[in-house]
Protein backbone atom coordinates (compact mmCIF):
# COMPACT_ATOMS: atom_id res chain seq x y z
CA UNK A 1 0.00 0.00 0.00
CA UNK A 2 1.10 3.32 -0.79
CA UNK A 3 1.93 6.25 1.79
CA UNK A 4 -0.03 9.09 1.38
CA UNK A 5 2.54 11.15 3.08
CA UNK A 6 5.38 9.78 1.19
CA UNK A 7 6.98 13.16 -0.62
CA UNK A 8 8.16 11.44 -3.46
CA UNK A 9 4.64 9.92 -3.75
CA UNK A 10 3.41 13.53 -3.71
CA UNK A 11 5.70 15.36 -5.67
CA UNK A 12 6.06 12.39 -8.22
CA UNK A 13 2.43 11.19 -9.34
CA UNK A 14 2.16 10.93 -12.96
CA UNK A 15 -0.91 13.54 -12.69
CA UNK A 16 -1.58 14.88 -9.47
CA UNK A 17 -0.31 18.27 -9.42
CA UNK A 18 -2.43 19.17 -12.55
CA UNK A 19 -5.45 17.56 -11.22
CA UNK A 20 -4.93 19.74 -7.91
CA UNK A 21 -3.25 22.95 -9.19
CA UNK A 22 -5.86 23.66 -11.92
CA UNK A 23 -8.42 24.55 -9.37
CA UNK A 24 -6.89 27.48 -8.07
CA UNK A 25 -6.73 29.61 -11.32
CA UNK A 26 -10.38 28.62 -12.12
CA UNK A 27 -11.85 29.91 -8.76
CA UNK A 28 -9.44 33.39 -8.76
CA UNK A 29 -11.05 33.75 -12.27
CA UNK A 30 -14.50 32.98 -11.49
CA UNK A 31 -14.13 34.99 -8.14
CA UNK A 32 -12.35 38.38 -9.79
CA UNK A 33 -14.85 38.26 -12.63
CA UNK A 34 -17.67 38.34 -9.93
CA UNK A 35 -15.81 40.87 -8.11
CA UNK A 36 -15.41 43.34 -11.38
CA UNK A 37 -18.94 42.68 -12.33
CA UNK A 38 -20.04 43.57 -8.58
CA UNK A 39 -17.62 47.03 -8.96
CA UNK A 40 -19.42 47.62 -11.40
CA UNK A 41 -22.58 47.40 -10.74
CA UNK A 42 -22.14 49.03 -6.98
CA UNK A 43 -19.66 51.36 -7.86
CA UNK A 44 -17.63 50.19 -5.63
CA UNK A 45 -13.23 50.78 -6.54
CA UNK A 46 -12.34 48.57 -3.57
CA UNK A 47 -13.97 45.44 -5.44
CA UNK A 48 -12.32 46.73 -8.98
CA UNK A 49 -9.01 46.32 -7.16
CA UNK A 50 -9.85 43.12 -5.46
CA UNK A 51 -10.83 41.68 -9.02
CA UNK A 52 -7.50 43.15 -10.27
CA UNK A 53 -5.67 40.93 -7.73
CA UNK A 54 -7.56 37.62 -8.27
CA UNK A 55 -6.49 37.80 -11.82
CA UNK A 56 -3.05 38.42 -10.88
CA UNK A 57 -2.84 35.33 -9.31
CA UNK A 58 -5.16 33.73 -11.27
CA UNK A 59 -2.68 34.10 -14.49
CA UNK A 60 0.12 33.28 -12.68
CA UNK A 61 -1.12 30.23 -11.07
CA UNK A 62 -2.09 29.22 -14.76
CA UNK A 63 1.73 29.03 -15.61
CA UNK A 64 1.59 25.51 -13.22
CA UNK A 65 -0.99 24.50 -14.52
CA UNK A 66 0.25 24.57 -17.86
CA UNK A 67 3.63 22.41 -17.07
CA UNK A 68 1.87 20.00 -15.24
CA UNK A 69 -0.82 19.48 -17.77
CA UNK A 70 1.96 18.64 -20.20
CA UNK A 71 4.33 16.93 -17.71
CA UNK A 72 0.87 14.30 -17.66
CA UNK A 73 0.70 14.12 -21.11
CA UNK A 74 4.24 13.24 -21.28
CA UNK A 75 3.86 10.73 -18.48
CA UNK A 76 0.84 9.15 -19.12
CA UNK A 77 0.99 9.03 -22.66
CA UNK A 78 4.61 9.06 -23.13
CA UNK A 79 4.11 11.89 -25.96
CA UNK A 80 1.90 10.09 -28.19
CA UNK A 81 -0.17 12.70 -30.55
CA UNK A 82 -3.14 13.83 -28.73
CA UNK A 83 -6.99 12.89 -30.51
CA UNK A 84 -10.10 13.32 -29.01
CA UNK A 85 -11.58 14.87 -25.57
CA UNK A 86 -7.68 15.07 -24.47
CA UNK A 87 -6.89 16.98 -27.81
CA UNK A 88 -9.63 19.63 -26.81
CA UNK A 89 -9.09 19.90 -23.28
CA UNK A 90 -4.87 21.42 -24.54
CA UNK A 91 -6.51 23.17 -26.70
CA UNK A 92 -9.19 24.80 -24.41
CA UNK A 93 -6.74 24.99 -21.88
CA UNK A 94 -4.23 27.23 -23.67
CA UNK A 95 -6.81 29.64 -24.96
CA UNK A 96 -8.25 29.59 -21.33
CA UNK A 97 -4.88 30.41 -20.03
CA UNK A 98 -4.42 32.97 -23.16
CA UNK A 99 -7.61 34.24 -22.26
CA UNK A 100 -7.07 34.65 -18.39
CA UNK A 101 -3.59 36.65 -19.46
CA UNK A 102 -5.70 39.17 -21.50
CA UNK A 103 -8.12 39.82 -19.00
CA UNK A 104 -5.23 40.49 -16.63
CA UNK A 105 -3.10 42.88 -19.18
CA UNK A 106 -6.93 44.88 -19.85
CA UNK A 107 -7.46 45.56 -15.73
CA UNK A 108 -3.51 46.73 -15.74
CA UNK A 109 -3.70 48.87 -18.74
CA UNK A 110 -7.80 50.76 -18.29
CA UNK A 111 -9.86 50.75 -15.42
CA UNK A 112 -12.75 51.81 -17.41
CA UNK A 113 -12.35 49.36 -20.64
CA UNK A 114 -15.97 49.00 -22.05
CA UNK A 115 -14.76 45.42 -23.62
CA UNK A 116 -13.06 43.91 -20.53
CA UNK A 117 -16.77 42.66 -18.68
CA UNK A 118 -17.46 40.79 -21.89
CA UNK A 119 -13.90 39.82 -22.44
CA UNK A 120 -13.91 38.20 -18.50
CA UNK A 121 -17.20 36.05 -19.37
CA UNK A 122 -16.16 35.00 -22.38
CA UNK A 123 -13.06 33.51 -20.42
CA UNK A 124 -15.13 32.42 -17.79
CA UNK A 125 -17.09 30.13 -20.38
CA UNK A 126 -13.87 29.00 -22.18
CA UNK A 127 -12.50 27.97 -18.24
CA UNK A 128 -15.72 26.20 -17.59
CA UNK A 129 -15.70 23.93 -21.23
CA UNK A 130 -12.19 23.46 -20.16
CA UNK A 131 -13.29 22.12 -16.72
CA UNK A 132 -15.89 20.26 -18.18
CA UNK A 133 -13.79 18.47 -20.24
CA UNK A 134 -11.13 17.59 -18.23
CA UNK A 135 -14.08 16.50 -15.39
CA UNK A 136 -14.18 13.81 -18.49
CA UNK A 137 -11.32 12.93 -18.71
CA UNK A 138 -10.69 12.57 -15.32
CA UNK A 139 -13.62 10.06 -14.59
CA UNK A 140 -15.90 12.75 -12.49
CA UNK A 141 -18.38 13.55 -15.25
CA UNK A 142 -18.15 10.09 -16.56
CA UNK A 143 -22.08 8.77 -16.68
CA UNK A 144 -22.20 5.23 -15.15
Amino acid sequence: MVNPFDLKTVLLAKHAQHVVLVHFPVALLLTAVGFDFAAQWRKKPILATVARYNIAIAAIATIPVMLTGLLAWQFQLEGHKLKGILLEHLLFGVTSSALIWVVWWMHRRASRNVYRLPVELFAALVVAVTAHLGGFLSGVNVPN
